[in-house]
């Protein structure tokens, strides 16, 4: 049954917890175009593409936000409640502090639930989808723009240099136009002056010349005699194609394979059926791809005899059964077929390897897909108690300590995730590195709060050191007394 209580702290949580959590999103969407900036500016994207990658990145982190919001709202409520004394005339009350943050608890636990389903289910999509808007935005060439006075070269096959250009940006005076000829001398047309205009479908690039001159040279590289072809004209119509410049669009299944693009029934399967090529198989591949370069051991019974005690007869050297004339041919082609085995061994050796790179990344994706919900009760049990610790609300000190831990729980999750790439630690446990850390973290901090710690009171602190001072000084005055 729902109390009056437990009306008072979700209303008190809700307020909080949806402006830290825009906050959050809107910080790490900042630092995504932060990070892609070099790529994005210049590509002439226009707004429908813009707010589709918007969109995707939102999306995206929406399973990283999430947390951040749940520990900065816990702190913010409690911190709230306690410096307003409504938390001490709960506790007067004979309320614990379990017993009001179980409203709470329960709210944290649906949305770790909801963060599983929209990470298992929604995000391997918006993964798929982001990668290829993303690709389509990096290939894609910066937006046609030329600038007078500078040698323009983004148009394949073509340098073009404008002398100057008008304000109405399509009179153009002074023009040179370098087309690549790659047998002969570059092509070269020049004019006083024309017109520059982009069609209306942004396909090509219309050049209307006045006044110039093209010069163009016939001929072969292997023939010392060219012909060189000056040619005036008082109009001339060049079109350049311009459709390198729009941006292409890739097909999502370019991406599907990536572990990151599939939910927690894919991953199972995928393991399963990289799983069944086991240890023994390659055993067998390398022994079937090496067996052929050694001849020699369909031979080895014939060269050994068994005596007493299982012990073998020393055979003779091979040197003494090798004419000298046959030795350094022998030894070359046993030298070729030594590197030829060791070239055999290295590649199964390499598949080998990439084979349990796939396995531990699909199983890192694996164990992403419940660490960063259950990550949202772990800093709400951190948030929450540290919050009634504390006693202040607003921005400000809780903002501090929800960056301090939030800072931690990535820095962990960083360098766990990075020792399971590198096979280092297991993927279980380097995906879970955070949370085990942080867990301990927040059970010290409940206990402490149920027991009313001034563990971040600088008063208290004070008065210890006081205190220790001066055991100091009457030890000291002491001694001097004995003396």
């Amino acid at each position: 049954m729902i109390k009056k209580l437990d009306t008072l702290i979700v209303r008190a949580f809700v307020g909080p917890f949806f402006a830290t959590f825009l906050i959050s999103l809107f910080v790490l969407v900042m630092q995504f175009f932060w990070l892609y900036i070099d790529d994005l500016v210049g590509k002439g994207l226009d707004l429908f593409t813009i707010l589709k990658l918007i969109g995707y990145v939102s999306a995206f982190n929406i399973p990283l936000a999430l947390p951040l919001a749940l520990l900065l709202s816990s702190i913010m409520t409690f911190g709230n409640l306690g410096e307003t004394f409504e938390l001490v005339a709960i506790k007067s009350a004979g309320i614990p502090l379990t017993r009001f943050m179980r409203p709470l608890l329960f709210v944290t636990i649906m949305l770790s639930g909801l963060a599983f389903l929209f990470s298992n289910n929604i995000i391997p999509v918006i993964n798929l989808k982001l990668n290829a808007l993303k690709y389509d935005i990096i290939v894609a060439k910066p937006a046609f723009d030329i600038k007078e006075g500078i040698f323009y070269d983004k148009i394949d096959g073509f340098v073009i240099k404008i002398g100057k250009k008008e304000k109405d940006d399509s009179t153009i005076r002074n023009v040179v136009i370098y087309e690549k000829d790659f047998n002969l001398q570059d092509k070269l047309l020049t004019a006083e002056s024309g017109i520059m205009r982009v069609t209306p479908d942004k396909r090509f690039l219309e050049f209307h010349l006045q006044n110039g001159w093209r010069y163009e040279e016939n001929g072969s590289r292997n023939v010392s005699n060219t012909e060189l072809i000056r040619t005036g004209f008082k109009e001339y119509k060049k079109v350049f194609d311009l459709s390198s410049f729009m941006r292409q669009k890739t097909e999502d299944t370019l991406f599907k394979y990536d572990p990151k693009m599939l939910s927690v029934r894919q991953l199972n399967q995928s393991i399963d059926s990289l799983n069944k090529t086991t240890k023994q198989q390659f055993f067998e591949r390398a022994k079937r791809e090496v067996t052929p370069y050694l001849s020699f051991m369909r031979y080895a019974d014939s060269n050994w005899a068994k005596i007493n005690n299982d012990s073998v007869k020393q055979v003779q050297r091979f040197d003494s059964l090798v004419p000298d004339s046959l030795r350094q041919m022998i030894n070359e082609r046993a030298q070729s077929q030594i590197t030829t085995i060791r070239s055999n061994v290295n590649i199964i050796a390499t598949d080998y390897e990439n084979k349990e790179n796939l396995i531990r990344k699909h199983w890192i994706e694996w164990n992403r897909k419940f660490t960063l919900s259950v990550a949202c009760i772990v800093l709400f049990m951190i948030g929450a108690p540290l919050g009634s610790i504390i006693r202040k609300g607003g921005l400000g000190t809780p903002l501090i300590f929800a960056i301090i831990f939030f800072v931690l729980f990535h820095l962990f999750n960083t360098f766990g995730e990075k020792l399971a790439k590198e096979g280092i630690t297991s993927p279980g446990v380097g995906m879970w590195l955070s949370t085990i850390i942080l867990t301990p973290i927040g059970v010290f901090l409940t206990v402490k709060a149920m027991k009313d710690s001034q563990l971040f009171n600088k008063e208290s602190y004070f008065r210890t050191f006081k205190k220790v001072k001066q055991l100091f000084t009457k030890g000291r005055a002491k001694k001097q007394a004995e003396v």
